[in-house]
């Protein structure tokens, strides 16, 4: 099977011949999955700008934080001229990229998305503090920053995608940032209407979401997503999370970025693998393998290739096997 016959027989339970893998920030040759920029999140010379218009501030390698809020007010908000979805630029390197990796399943990524949005635009805390104290600024800017997006939505199917990305962290190391309640009342309905645009173009999706999300997990398979990329598995109960959802939906995992893909030696990341796939892929092959060189946190090259390795060769569901 070629990249794209793995992912959807993974994505629709049924098995693939092993385990597709997302390569995401190196050797993309080899990823069964392609992601490919639609928004614009790092652009301008030093790749410090975003097309919202606030400017990362960096002291390393790392994606940075927003230098200032730039919509402190109503006011702001009343007179700021947001991104163009329609901005011809906005898929001038699509074609070519897909192209480049023939036959794989194309994911459009919006690098940062929703809520994350929200808090670059306006500060973190206020936009916590707004949803409570000033709902109707609040409501005006979750209104900008998801109409933009399913503007964007529209126009993906004829550029040739299979999927959709999000990526909107919800999770600290122990909980949700708000609770269930209040995000199933504020958000769940707006990222229910974007899942639904993107189902009736006949596209998957694709949810990434860091921290202790248990809680949400629920209303997400609800409203449609398709894969969820937990990035921090350390935080779950990896059999108990298998035994509730495990045939529901289909699991994105690394092996942990804060533990044993960092820290670990290669029998752990084997181990850390194993578990995976025999909890989460038990069910329909409802699992993805997700690789991603955080040499930023301190990730070696041996420990790198040895998750490589893992996701390569425990990858048919109950045997291990060179594939």
């Amino acid at each position: 099977m070629k990249g794209k016959e793995l992912v959807r027989r993974a994505v629709d339970l049924e098995y693939p011949s092993r385990i597709p893998i997302l390569f995401f920030n190196r050797d993309k040759e080899k990823s069964d999955i392609v992601m490919i920029d639609v928004c614009h999140q790092y652009q301008g010379e030093n790749q410090d700008m975003s097309e919202w218009g606030f400017q990362w501030e960096k002291c390393d390698d790392s994606m940075g934080q927003p230098l200032r809020p730039i919509i402190e007010t109503m006011e702001d908000l009343e007179n700021y001229r947001g991104p163009d979805p329609y901005d011809p630029e906005r898929f001038r390197h699509t074609a070519e990229e897909m192209e480049k990796y023939p036959g794989q399943y194309y994911l459009a990524s919006t690098g940062l998305s929703g809520f994350t949005i929200m808090t670059c635009l306006h500060g973190f805390a206020q936009v916590l503090e707004d949803m409570y104290i000033e709902e109707e600024f609040f409501h005006a800017l979750a209104d900008l920053v998801f109409g933009f997006e399913e503007q964007v939505i529209l126009q993906l199917k004829e550029q040739g995608f299979h999927g959709v990305a999000f990526f909107d962290d919800w999770g600290t190391q122990n909980n949700l940032i708000i609770s269930p309640d209040k995000w199933r009342e504020v958000f769940k309905p707006r990222y229910a209407r974007q899942f639904q645009m993107i189902h009736e173009q006949g596209m998957d999706v694709y949810f990434h979401c860091c921290g202790a999300i248990e809680a949400i997990i629920p209303d997400l398979i609800e409203i449609g997503v398709d894969m969820l990329n937990i990035s921090q598995p350390n935080l779950f109960d990896i059999e108990e999370l298998g035994e509730k959802y495990s045939g529901k939906i289909c699991f994105v995992c690394p092996v942990s970025y804060q533990t044993t893909s960092i820290n670990g030696t290669k029998e752990m990341i084997r181990s850390d693998v194993r578990a995976l796939v025999e909890n989460l892929g038990n069910h329909g092959g409802g699992l993805i393998g997700y690789i991603e060189d955080y040499r930023i946190m301190g990730m070696s090259e041996e420990n790198y290739q040895a998750c490589v390795e893992a996701f390569q060769t425990i990858g048919t569901y109950g045997r291990e096997e060179e594939v």
